[in-house]
């Protein structure tokens, strides 16, 4: 957080107690690097690892009333914010044109006053539109436009949202090396199609608060009370239509069920609602032949409800996605109540962040590449790369012994495998080349506009990459983001800046620690590349099975172990984890501690290690791992990640893996009935 001085007038004693305060918050020292305030002493580490790792920590940082969670991954996003905070309102040399831009997204973003004082008015001619649609042939080119400037790309804190589908290109499923026009999902403002289909009373409750809020921010627009009403009710029915077409959360991981490649004239004919040669030709795509539908069923459903629905339900639906896209830049009315439904009523939020915090995080969104480089100058020292490249050379060995040690896959499986490994291409820090946004216009004191502006250019700059070449050098995220991923169709892992400092990793900290922190999660993205989803692409990226029909059986006995044992543990009182759902990001979380581990005692620790701080070497990597995950988090909050979030709650992400691990209890000489030793250990590799 960034510190604003203030003028005090204190006495002797307010002095001295201000002198014990900070004398009290001094960090207790630490040799190795892990965090030795954030132990919990009075834990047992044979009975609940996630309490000794984290307990101090958690009793240290209660929650703020604008946190709905806040754990490690948090707390580093947020120093990373400060950076990009000081970068946007520095001043900045001439001719550095994107980071000018991004400075102008930003200064009209936080300046409230300006939006305010405008009104509805930016958006007075996107409501124009919508009212004049008179005929449903209108309706290809009212889409198209509205999801040209009403889009939400997904981000830290928000889900892919768009009006009834999203179009864009992608990496052809067949061919790897190149883009293909693609038509998906995304017609809802929920972030999960359960939540317009369960009958539970809580999910209930929280549709009756979504209707009221979209009644409300139709009202706001301006016009009769009752078209609100009728609004709402119009959107809500939509929206739960097109949930009841969508695959649930766990068969869209299945790459075999969301890839259908079919011409434009099948495409025609499976969802004859729709003009789609008006469509595309509305969104300036360039000419293709054929496109990968990623559900068709869903596609049929948009179809029809285009063909059927009354023109005023249709209308209704527009102006919704368009208010809701846009609230952060309309007035304080609107913004307010965006975030009483989704901050305070979907995450348990009780008050906004800073709007600076927010506005930081949207202009990264919007021009990230743009603040990406003075970031990385600042943050991330060429030793960072260095130690990172290592870590993953050992990471990519320990997972080749693990394959060619796999007695339970064949020989023929074993090789396919392991070319697969060996093609995996390392992303370390940043892109090699910048994003160009010379394009792009930002007009000073424009929030609405600029906002609208960035999404027409990301989407049509996404648009002509169909039927173009793959551009395997392209990034995904940020560099300042927090995190890191494995992309099956390049078959690469991509660790960001952001993340690539304490806790993930110390520059000339202990390696058992780093090796705890980055090297787990490398080994995490590193076996993306064989788990559920990732399995189902071989080496060039192209979705093929090259699994034996015995070794795909094997594979599915062991993962079934992972679902079976997480999907008993319990969130926020009465939520089960979904097994199944995060069944990727557990057997990642699993395999990549034991690969970390692995690389460790093959590297660092295969001489004889000190014991610092009173751990060894081994218990310093378990430890360093565990202290990635700790966290406090709203009842709210933990139930919306378990019901939409392929991850697990951190506490599982620690006590999970190291229950499956021998190398954990021998490490902690823990006794074989203790609660972190599991009797039948699940393990992949």
């Amino acid at each position: 957080m960034v510190l604003k001085s203030r003028a005090f007038v204190l006495t002797l004693a307010c002095a001295a107690l201000a002198a014990r305060s900070a004398t009290a918050q001094v960090p207790t020292a630490s040799a190795s690097g892990v965090e030795l305030d954030s132990l919990d002493r009075t834990a047992n580490q044979c009975t609940d690892f996630y309490q000794f790792a984290c307990g101090g920590w958690v009793a240290a940082h209660p929650l703020t009333a604008e946190r709905r969670s806040l754990g490690r991954v948090q707390e580093l996003q947020d120093r990373n914010v400060d950076v990009l905070r000081r970068i946007l309102e520095s001043p900045h040399q001439a001719g550095q044109l994107d980071r000018a831009k991004a400075s102008a997204y930003y200064a009209a973003c936080v300046d409230e006053p300006a939006i305010d004082a405008k009104g509805v008015a930016p958006l007075a001619a996107e409501l124009t539109r919508v009212a004049a649609l008179n005929t449903r042939d209108q309706v290809p080119a009212l889409l198209a436009h509205v999801q040209d400037v009403a889009t939400i790309f997904p981000g830290p804190a928000q889900w892919m949202s768009t009006p009834f589908f999203g179009f864009g290109s992608g990496t052809s499923f067949n061919d790897a090396t190149r883009r293909i026009a693609q038509l998906g999902t995304s017609g809802y403002a929920l972030p999960d199609r359960d939540m317009y289909l369960k009958s539970d009373e809580r999910t209930v409750a929280l549709r009756t608060k979504y209707t009221d809020h979209v009644r409300q921010m139709l009202a706001l627009l301006g016009g009769p009370a009752q078209a609100a009403d009728d609004g709402a009710r119009a959107v809500l029915a939509i929206e739960t239509a097109l949930a009841e077409a969508t695959l649930d959360a766990v068969a869209r991981r299945d790459p075999l069920k969301t890839h259908h490649l079919m011409s434009m004239t099948a495409l025609q004919a499976l969802a004859p609602g729709v003009s789609w040669a008006a469509y595309f030709a509305a969104l300036q795509a360039p000419p293709f032949t054929e496109l990968d539908v990623l559900q068709p069923d869903y596609t049929k459903a948009v179809a029809h409800i285009i063909a059927t629905a009354p023109l005023a339900d249709l209308q209704a639906y527009f102006r919704w996605h368009l208010v809701h896209a846009s609230a952060m830049m309309l007035p304080a009315a609107f913004r307010q109540s965006d975030f009483e439904f989704f901050g305070r009523a979907l995450r348990g939020q009780p008050a906004p962040a800073p709007r600076w915090r927010d506005c930081v995080s949207e202009t990264d969104v919007r021009l990230g590449e743009a603040l990406g480089k003075a970031f990385v100058e600042e943050v991330f020292p060429p030793q960072a790369k260095a130690d990172t490249l290592a870590m993953v050379k050992g990471l990519e060995g320990a997972m080749r012994q693990e394959i060619a040690g796999a007695d339970w896959m064949s020989a023929a499986t074993k090789e396919a495998a392991l070319l697969k490994l060996t093609t995996v291409v390392e992303r370390i820090g940043y892109p090699e080349t910048w994003r160009d946004y010379s394009a792009l216009r930002i007009a000073k004191g424009d929030a609405l506009g600029n906002y609208q502006r960035s999404v027409t250019f990301e989407q049509h700059r996404d648009y002509q990459r169909i039927g173009k070449a793959v551009d395997r050098l392209e990034w995904l995220m940020t560099p300042p983001t927090v995190n890191a991923y494995y992309n099956p169709q390049k078959n690469s892992i991509n660790f960001a800046a952001g993340m690539l400092q304490p806790p993930f990793y110390g520059e000339g900290r202990d390696a058992a620690v780093n090796y705890g922190g980055a090297g787990a999660m490398i080994g995490h993205e590193l076996t993306h590349g064989f788990d559920d989803t990732g399995k189902a692409y071989d080496g060039a990226g192209n979705l093929r099975n090259w699994w034996t029909p015995a070794d795909a059986a094997a594979y599915e006995q062991r993962t079934a172990c992972f679902a079976d044992q997480y999907s008993a543990y319990v969130v926020a009182g009465d939520v089960h984890v979904n097994g199944r759902l995060t069944l990727g990001e557990n057997t990642a979380d699993n395999a990549g501690l034991r690969l970390t581990l692995m690389a460790y005692l093959a590297g660092p620790g295969a001489t004889a290690q000190p014991t610092l701080d009173g751990f060894t070497g081994e218990q310093r990597l378990f430890l360093g791992f565990a202290q990635l995950w700790c966290e406090n988090a709203r009842p709210e909050a933990e139930r919306l990640k378990a019901a939409t979030n392929p991850h697990s709650s951190n506490k599982y992400r620690v006590n999970g893996p190291m229950s499956n691990m021998p190398e954990f209890r021998k490490a902690f000489s823990c006794p074989a009935d203790a609660p972190m030793v599991r009797e039948n250990a699940c393990r992949l590799w």
